[in-house]
């Protein structure tokens, strides 16, 4: 990894600004940054924040959200978690707590505006970023998001061939929460599905 990469990722892990100096309620728990920095991969997953088994494991997507995101991606946990093909950045690095139904809670809102700029700036290297939800299509699409994560998520072809750099693929939560959405919207299998593996496959290591 780049020494200059190498030391923000550092920095990261050493943050506890929604602890210390929180845009609202303080985190509840320690925070514990979940990031997955690269100065080679060609890919930029961007998620939301990490959820309960991320957090108790330090790994992004480690849990039953990371097995079907894997499948929509077509490989390998091992390809995967290599550097070389995959850079993971959510838009909160901390598993931010829990509502009162059980579900997690929004990205904390000091964390992107405090790190996720520099870190971009750091991975110039990135072709494609994957923008899975509502908070890191806002980041990512800005403008070119369209009213709802449903409408923006239909719309990719006009979104992935805009004139941006790096393109941007606007993808749903893989959590097993939106296993309706996904019946309720079979283009997304049938047609996003299989641009997003083929892309995949081009800009992974022929290694993994």
């Amino acid at each position: 990894m780049d020494p200059e990469l190498a030391d923000l990722v550092e920095r990261i892990h050493a943050c506890r600004l929604c602890r210390d100096r929180p845009a609202g309620q303080p985190l509840a728990h320690e925070p514990r940054p979940v990031v997955m920095a690269s100065s080679q991969a060609k890919v930029l997953i961007a998620g939301q924040a990490p959820g309960t088994k991320v957090h108790a494991t330090g790994l992004p997507f480690n849990d039953r959200s990371g097995d079907r995101l894997r499948d929509w991606l077509g490989v390998t946990r091992d390809a995967f978690y290599d550097a070389r093909n995959f850079a993971i950045a959510p838009m909160g690095f901390c598993f931010p707590g829990q509502d009162a139904k059980g579900g997690d809670l929004p990205p904390r809102r000091e964390c992107a505006p405090a790190w996720r700029g520099e870190l971009l700036s750091l991975m110039p290297q990135v072709e494609l970023v994957l923008a899975i939800g509502l908070y890191a299509q806002r980041w990512h699409l800005g403008e070119a998001r369209r009213g709802s994560l449903t409408e923006t998520v239909f719309d990719w072809r006009a979104i992935f061939m805009r004139n941006a750099v790096p393109r941007v693929l606007p993808l749903p939560h893989p959590s097993w929460r939106n296993t309706a959405w996904l019946k309720k919207n079979p283009w997304f299998e049938e047609d996003l599905l299989p641009v997003l593996r083929r892309e995949i496959a081009i800009r992974i290591s022929p290694r993994s």
